[in-house]
């Protein structure tokens, strides 16, 4: 409670690691799903877990075009549920891809990840995706890591900057 009340804001509830890593984000960039998302991350895998996966709320916030692209990814893949079939996703996959193609792009560019002195691939992280899912929505997230391995042996270039 004291470091909630030292912070004065929500980030409060996260380990300083973290928290130091979003305290230059301007106020509303980090939305309340995300917070949520890296507290159980931090329950989870750490502080250093979290602070990973910090950088993937952290470059959205200053490249609109990553967040919108995001977000509707995030309302298509939540409609794959059960009365899809899982061969649906195929599309929905390489687009996920190509996103998290130029997210981690992005990433590596900031020198965020740097700053932490780790490494953590897209692969690692949406391998650690929760398979609660749909059938459709599993099949999907499976595509996904398949075509970034591909990517990452065939040396693919994101086609939306080169």
């Amino acid at each position: 409670m004291n470091r909630l009340r030292e912070v004065g804001s929500p980030l409060g509830l996260l380990s300083p690691l973290v928290t130091g890593r979003l305290r230059h984000l301007p106020p509303g960039a980090l939305r309340s799903a995300d917070l949520d998302t890296l507290l159980v991350t931090e329950r989870v895998f750490g502080p250093l877990g979290a602070a990973i996966q910090a950088n993937r709320f952290i470059v959205p916030a200053t490249h609109p075009e990553l967040r919108a692209e995001e977000a509707g990814l995030v309302e298509a893949e939540a409609a794959l549920d059960d009365t899809m079939s899982p061969d649906a996703s195929k599309d929905l996959a390489a687009q996920r891809c190509d996103h998290e193609t130029a997210l981690a792009a992005t990433i590596e560019r900031s020198g965020l990840e740097e700053a932490l002195n780790v490494r953590m691939s897209a692969m690692d992280a949406i391998d650690k995706t929760p398979y609660d899912f749909s059938p459709a929505r599993v099949r999907c997230e499976e595509r996904v890591i398949e075509l970034l391995h591909s990517a990452d042996q065939d040396g693919y270039t994101d086609p939306r900057t080169g």
